[in-house]
């Protein structure tokens, strides 16, 4: 049996494409790789870290309009990988500089995270392991 592979791409059904990629162009200060309208859907993806693909998908016919809520079935939160609580730090005044709100910093055994949400209220984080 091979081993697991890891994680590729995620892709995040947003409202509105044209409030969500300038808001995550600037958290990712990058341009997008893609930016394609398939019929079912329109989509807009980004490289990040070199190997992960975040996409962003807008249907015209959302099943609901509800704002983002990870206590229902599905997505808890995406998390993105720091090196240390040092780059932890350097990722929260980052957000500030860009106005974007977050939590604080919270320690635990297991590592330290920085919480934050998109425009659609979607669950954000940068996470450090432990030191």
């Amino acid at each position: 049996m091979p081993t697991f592979p890891t994680i590729t791409h995620v892709a995040l059904t947003v409202s509105d494409l044209s409030r969500s990629v300038p808001w995550y162009k600037q958290l990712f200060d990058a341009e997008p790789v893609l930016d394609e309208d398939t019929g079912p859907f329109h989509h807009v993806v980004w490289l990040v870290g070199g190997q992960t693909l975040v996409g962003l998908h807008e249907f015209p016919d959302l099943a609901d309009d509800s704002p983002f809520n990870e206590r229902r079935l599905g997505l808890d939160h995406l998390a993105f990988q720091c090196a240390s609580r040092d780059e932890l730090s350097q990722w929260q005044d980052r957000l500030n500089e860009l106005g974007i709100a977050h939590g604080v910093i919270v320690d635990a055994g297991y590592g330290s995270g920085l919480s934050f949400r998109d425009p659609d209220n979607i669950a954000l984080e940068f996470f450090a392991p432990p030191s």
